[in-house]
């Protein structure tokens, strides 16, 4: 299971992924406000995700940014991509992660490809499922990352040593 990282060790990038503005209707006339989503990682197997509201978009930006940090998750990387295939599921969307091979590169698209850049998964296959609205895309992502498992943590939960979980 992947847990929650302290961001104050982290050397943190971030990455807006989308603004979206949204109106709402009053008697007086119409009231803008602005939300951001906001991917966080330090390439490291460490990676985030925030929105923020706000009435500015660089105010949206910030604290999209600060709940992001505020949610990094550890992820369990194999040298350079992830240790077996998973999918999460979010809403109407899933999505399908699978282990590349080394040097084959990141093949995935849009809102995916931003979260396995900033955890630092440079070979990986993924596939968009259903709904792509980038919300739900990312919350996907994250549920498939989180339920990742290293080998040791895995050998750990059935009670066995590393070297029989291989058998």
């Amino acid at each position: 299971m992947a847990k929650y990282a302290n961001p104050s060790k982290l050397k943190l990038e971030d990455n807006v992924v989308s603004i979206n503005r949204i109106t709402k209707v009053v008697k007086g006339g119409r009231r803008l406000r602005f939300s951001a989503l906001v991917i966080v990682g330090d390439r490291n197997g460490h990676v985030g995700f925030g929105i923020g509201k706000a009435e500015e978009v660089p105010a949206a930006i910030n604290k999209g940014s600060e709940k992001a940090k505020k949610h990094i998750i550890t992820i369990p990387l194999v040298k350079t991509t992830i240790p077996y295939k998973v999918i999460g599921h979010f809403g109407g969307g899933s999505v399908l992660l699978k282990p590349a091979t080394e040097g084959s590169g990141d093949t995935a698209g849009g809102t995916v490809r931003a979260v396995m850049e900033l955890a630092g998964i440079k070979d990986v296959t993924a596939k968009r499922l259903g709904s792509n609205n980038p919300i739900n895309e990312i919350r996907a992502t994250f549920r498939g990352l989180t339920s990742l498992r290293s080998a040791q943590q895995e050998a750990a939960l059935r009670g066995v040593s590393v070297k029989h979980l291989a058998e």
